[in-house]
């Protein structure tokens, strides 16, 4: 993955500084802008690879930054933030972040995000089609529909289902989920992990409260139930 274009879309020098400095010694090319408007502009010019986005601009609302983006950017949009609140990051991977990273974060934890939304833009493979009740999930298009109608969903969303997919009707344990989708060495980050199953819920559950297709194992993880 190394060699990808960074967009770094905050309006700190320092922050901006931190990162450049790390990304380029691990051989990524980096682009900046401190402000949301400078960072629209840089998307365009620039077509990076995967942007940086942090909520704090001074012109405009991150979040809308990222709604249009939207408009036209496909590639990852990785969030910077400080929010904690576990309906703030539902909400901004609504608006169609991939991912994001709570300050303070370190390069290492950051690098790995990098590292793992860019693989995760990769083409698959053709996949066969997956079907129980309503829910449709096409792995080769890695398009889902439910009850007819088509589902957006970040590549990070759509991992996790095709992961509960694969693995339908059995236990999964929240480290391994999140090995499998988020890498090596996430495997304690599990808060990570309760924002994305509430975001699925809410896209493929016909009662996001009392959920049918995924349901938790107390103590455990997350099970998969199909018809």
């Amino acid at each position: 993955m190394e060699g990808e274009t960074v967009l770094i879309i905050d309006d700190e020098a320092q922050i901006r500084r931190f990162l450049r400095i790390g990304l380029e010694s691990r051989g990524y090319r980096v682009c900046e802008a401190g402000d949301g408007a400078a960072g629209l502009t840089e998307a365009v010019m620039r077509k990076p690879d995967i942007i940086l986005l942090d909520l704090n601009l001074p012109d405009m609302g991150g979040a809308l930054v990222l709604e249009k983006l939207r408009e036209w950017y496909r590639s990852p949009v990785l969030v910077l933030t400080v929010r904690e609140s576990e309906q703030d990051k539902i909400e901004l991977l609504d608006r169609g972040a991939d991912d994001y990273i709570t300050k303070p974060f370190n390069m290492g934890e950051l690098l790995a995000r990098i590292r793992a939304v860019l693989r995760r833009s990769q083409k698959e493979p053709d996949e066969p089609v997956f079907t129980t009740g309503g829910l449709v999930i096409d792995c080769a298009k890695r398009t889902v529909a439910v009850a007819g109608t088509a589902v957006k969903f970040t590549p990070l969303e759509y991992d996790l289902l095709r992961l509960f997919a694969k693995n339908a009707g059995k236990v999964l344990t929240q480290r391994q989920i999140m090995r499998e989708v988020w890498g090596p060495g996430m495997e304690s980050e599990t808060s990570y992990l309760r924002v994305y199953v509430a975001a699925l819920r809410k896209k493929i559950e016909e009662d996001p409260s009392r959920p049918r297709l995924i349901v938790t194992e107390p103590g455990v993880g997350y099970r998969f139930v199909v018809d």
